[in-house]
């Protein structure tokens, strides 16, 4: 996570298709996060495990 405050955009971070946001793959987990540039903050909502990520 504290990689992220450094460099959101890294190389293993996706952009989702799907709806807004990026997702960080980390072991089976999933991080799902937006990135607000104005304001230079990442939020993130939601931590699941691969199986749950996306329901």
């Amino acid at each position: 996570m504290n990689a992220l405050t450094d460099n959101p955009r890294r190389n293993n971070v996706e952009k989702l298709t799907a709806g807004q946001g990026y997702r960080l793959r980390v072991g089976d987990y999933r991080v799902l996060f937006d990135i607000d540039d104005r304001s230079k903050t990442i939020i993130v909502y939601r931590i699941r495990h691969r199986k749950e990520a996306y329901r």
